[in-house]
Parts: structure tokens; C-alpha cells; sequence
């Protein structure tokens, strides 16, 4: 296979480029930063908005997955909110162009999108069937970001969008900022800790996606969750035991909005009743190797 991963110096771009590396495939990563990323994997400049010599890359792909788009981890200011929705709409656009260009288009395109699509949900979970999307800035950035997607008229690829839940990893990512909460004391309940959180490990999302890529029925919006999400409350209490931590102080929502503040982010990342089953996915016969985060927590450890 030829891989190619649009904005792949992220962390999902990462997880993805090795697993496909690893396979003896062959990876090019569409970056901004063109530098060595290891044996097997090729990196190729473009600025996610201008078509350029990197669209020859396309030619012939096996893959291609665009996992660019400017981090939400910051404060919803005006700019802070335009760059956010921009690099979303622009990538796909131009990814679009230079799929219709070529001879031999990529057979599946799968772009990154978000479970955040969904309403705060605490009475019921949402898959892609019954799900009921929100209102706000990040509902309509994920909700903007697929229809630019889908706007994209590529009658030779298959396309998929990748509604994605909190990815946990050993090295990165959210659950290693959880972990280290928990190690300082902090790691109680965040705000009333009632509302849930759909996470999924880093080896089951790169899983996953390769799934899709092999199952032609899997196209249109997929939900990228593992199959049993559980309360904010519940997870960092599992979180502390895993880390040998016997208690946690609680974050009211209060000290939440001062923190995030402070650090630069949103507490709609932290408080927003996420609550995503995987039916798509499930449904096609896919196995999680982590379907419950007690058998995921000794591997992010």
C-alpha cells in the first residue's frame, strides 16, 4: 500500500504513519516541517491550502487521510476561531482539487472529524443512526468541517468521515495530562464529574481506520469510540488506582474556568458530556482490543 497522511506531524498523523510503517507500507506525511520521521516514512511540504508538486503524491495512493486542522486546545477568541475553522475547510478543498486531478485518484479518503458533533448527552448515548448533533462554535466547526468534506465530488474514492472520541496513548495525548493530575493529587472528579467521556486507544483508532480502508460498505460517518464509555467521575477514579494515587482533589467547574484561563483552553474539552457508541464500526464486525479502559490501563502505562 501507498499511505498518504495529510498533516501528519500531529499526533494521530504519527500513530497512523507508524502503524502503516511498521506493516512495510509505504508513508508519505503532508507537512509544514519537512524533517526525518523514521525508516519507511516520507515527509513532503505543503501548506494545507495551496495546490503544489506534493498533489503527485495522490497519484495512485492506496489511502490517503487528512488529519490536519489547527489544534481546538486554546481560547475561542475571534482569530483563535478563525484559523481553527479555516484550516479545516481549506484542506479539505484543496485535498479535493487534487483528487479530482488525478489519473488514478487514492481509492479511500478518510478525514478526521469529531464525536464533539454530538450534543452534551448524559440522558442517552449517540451513535451515527440516533445521534442528535449540539449548538456552539466547536459543534459547528465539526459540523462545517464535513460538509466541506463531503462537498468534495471524488466519484473514484470511497470517503470517511472519522467522528473520533478522546484518544488515549502511552506517550501522548490526553490520557498521559489525566495520568500526571493524578500522580500531582489533582485527579478528582472534573466539575460534577457526571458527564461522560467516549475515549479510544491510540491502537485501536490506527486499527480502525485501516478497517475502514478495507470495508467498502464503511463510508459516510463513522464513529471512532470505543464500545464502552464511562462517567468523568468513574474514569479518573480508575485513573488514580492505576497510578498507585489513593485520592484526588476535585476540580469545580469554578477552578476550571480559572485554570483554563490561565493555561490557554476551553472547559468545554473538559466538561462537555461526550457520549459516542461505535454502532457503524460494531456492527461491521470490528474487534476492540481495548474495549473497556480496564483493559487499556495497563498499556497506556
Amino acid at each position: 500500500m501507498k499511505v498518504v497522511i495529510a498533516g501528519g506531524n500531529s499526533y494521530l498523523g504519527q500513530v497512523l504513519a507508524r502503524h502503516y510503517a511498521a506493516a512495510g507500507n509505504e508513508v508519505v506525511l503532508l507537512v509544514r516541517r519537512v524533517r526525518d520521521f523514521g525508516a519507511g516514512i516520507r515527509s513532503v511540504y505543503w501548506d494545507g491550502q495551496n495546490p503544489g508538486e506534493w498533489a503527485r503524491e495522490l497519484e495512485g495512493a492506496s489511502l490517503l487521510v487528512n488529519m490536519a486542522g489547527r489544534t481546538v486546545n486554546c481560547r475561542y477568541n475571534e482569530k483563535n476561531k478563525k484559523e481553527i475553522m479555516d484550516s479545516r475547510i481549506d484542506t479539505a478543498s484543496v485535498l479535493g482539487q487534487a483528487v479530482k486531478a488525478c489519473l488514478h485518484p487514492p481509492q479511500v479518503w478518510l478525514n478526521a472529524a469529531s464525536a464533539t458533533l454530538y450534543r452534551h448527552a448524559e440522558d442517552r448515548p449517540m451513535d451515527e443512526y440516533t445521534g442528535e448533533t449540539g449548538t456552539g462554535f466547536s459543534v459547528e466547526v465539526c459540523r462545517r468541517w464535513e460538509q466541506a468534506f463531503f462537498a468534495q465530488h471524488t466519484p473514484g474514492t470511497r470517503k470517511a468521515a472519522l467522528r473520533t472520541a478522546i484518544v488515549f496513548g502511552p506517550k501522548d495525548g490526553v490520557y498521559i495530562r489525566l495520568r500526571n493530575l493524578a500522580r500531582c493529587g489533582l485527579g478528582g472528579r472534573q466539575g460534577n464529574g457526571r458527564q461522560m467521556v467516549s475515549w479510544i486507544h491510540e491502537a485501536d483508532f490506527a486499527a480502525a481506520v485501516d478497517w475502514i480502508y478495507r470495508h467498502k460498505e464503511l463510508e459516510g460517518a463513522v464513529n471512532l469510540s470505543a464500545p464502552v464509555p464511562l462517567r468523568n467521575d468513574i474514569m479518573m477514579r480508575k485513573i488514580r488506582k492505576s497510578a498507585g494515587i489513593p485520592f484526588g482533589l476535585p476540580a469545580t467547574r469554578f477552578l476550571l474556568e480559572i485554570g483554563a484561563v490561565l493555561i490557554g483552553t476551553e472547559t468545554e474539552l473538559i466538561l462537555k458530556s461526550r457520549w459516542v457508541l461505535p454502532a457503524r464500526l460494531t456492527e461491521s464486525g470490528f474487534t476492540f482490543r481495548y474495549p473497556t479502559l480496564e483493559d487499556a490501563l495497563p498499556a497506556l502505562e
